[in-house]
């Protein structure tokens, strides 16, 4: 190979795997050094003389003159240093570049430099797509189904010119997958380990709704309406905290759109997914209440501020809609407010003195934190009276 066929395969390299040609070079260099310090006893003073616009690529190392030549890895003649540079006179104890063809290295330290190489491209490739995932990390991209596994139904995911796995619990609202589907997914972490990096993506974080109105909604783009909160249960229901910046514009209205048509657009995104959008507010009580509706709250209780828990009062006949089916509601709206709401009906809790001290607050962080029902209470009928679609 020529020094133009060296460089123009890696320009095409460059071009096919994003890998610069620069870090090639640097490979190539290693790799050589380490040839010859296996071939030549040690000796890896190599100096490289390289300019990919010239196609020049020269490779030297350097020896000592001697009188008497013991050690032809590191000393050369004054006869041999004068036949390598006719132009410059040597004495004993000046240095010389010798030319140095690397086809002369030997089997062994020529196998031992394409290991090198080899070992660089799979760390540059490794490294372009770390750089990839992590330049979309928090985002939303557009990926397309490479394969789908028959068995677990986990999706490979073609992202740029990395893949990520998408598993069967992650691939919420988007229908069934097939090969060449394209698929919105949210890029929630990135992991670096011996198997190389690779992209965490889901299509359940809480960070995909939040994207999701990003993009359908200008004002919260902009910056305009603030998502202060979102709690999600991926597939069934999301609750959202907005925020206004600017008094003349409704923070939930913006987010809804004209006839509910920005928000039916992410809920079809969801593959049907309730989502119920409630304004922020400083006000414990009144994020609180708000943040269990569809259900009317009477009173709220700040009973522990320091560890968030609070006693929250409904009429009794919208105490199964404030818990919800399964306690979902009342578990959404804890999540959102990162408080724990004690749930109780107006007439009393069922029997017990309502002066009763709910049980002490949860000690995880506030997106963790779950809400919940009396604890002696069942809800009359859990299905009844569920929110609407927002």
């Amino acid at each position: 190979m020529t020094n133009k066929d060296l460089f123009e395969a890696l320009r095409m390299f460059e071009k096919e795997k994003d890998i610069p040609m620069d870090y090639m070079l640097q490979q190539i260099e290693k790799a050589i050094t380490i040839a010859c310090k296996n071939y030549y006893d040690g000796n890896d003073n190599v100096v490289f003389k390289i300019d990919p616009e010239k196609n020049a690529f020269d490779v030297r190392l350097k020896k000592t003159v001697v009188d008497e030549v013991f050690d032809p890895s590191f000393e050369v003649s004054e006869e041999e240093a004068a036949a390598i540079n006719k132009r410059k006179k040597y004495t004993v104890g000046d240095e010389i570049e010798v030319p140095l063809d690397p086809k002369k290295l030997g089997r062994i330290a020529v196998a031992a430099a394409r290991n090198v190489i080899r070992q660089g491209i799979r760390a540059g490739e490794k490294g372009q797509s770390l750089l990839e995932f992590q330049s979309k990390l928090g985002e939303i991209v557009t990926a397309t189904v490479e394969r789908i596994d028959p068995k677990s139904g986990i999706a490979t995911i073609k992202i740029g010119k990395s893949e990520a796995m998408l598993p069967k619990s992650e691939q919420v609202g988007c229908g069934e997958l097939h090969e060449g589907d394209h698929v919105k997914v949210y890029i929630a972490d990135v992991k670096d380990n011996e198997r190389g990096p690779h992209a965490i993506i889901s299509r359940s974080h809480p960070g995909f709704v939040r994207r999701l109105f990003e993009q359908e909604v200008p004002e919260v783009f902009d910056g305009i309406v603030e998502i202060k909160s979102v709690s999600r249960e991926a597939g069934s229901r999301t609750k959202m905290a907005v925020a206004s910046s600017n008094p003349d514009i409704d923070a939930i209205g913006a987010c809804i759109g004209q006839r509910g048509a920005r928000v039916n657009r992410i809920v079809e995104e969801l593959g049907g997914e309730k989502i119920d959008i409630i304004e922020y507010s400083d006000d414990p009580a009144k994020y609180i209440s708000a943040a269990l509706s569809p259900a009317t709250v009477t009173k709220v209780q700040i009973i522990d501020e320091e560890k968030k828990s609070c006693k929250a009062t409904v009429p009794d006949g919208q105490l199964s809609l404030a818990i919800g089916n399964k306690g979902q509601n009342a578990r959404l709206a804890a999540r959102l407010t990162g408080w724990r709401i004690d749930i109780r009906p107006e007439s009393g809790f069922y029997g017990e003195d309502e002066d009763d001290e709910p049980a002490p607050a949860p000690t995880e962080a506030p997106e963790a934190a779950e809400a919940e029902a009396p604890a002696k209470a069942e809800a009359p009928d859990e299905t009844a009276g569920q929110p609407e679609e927002a």
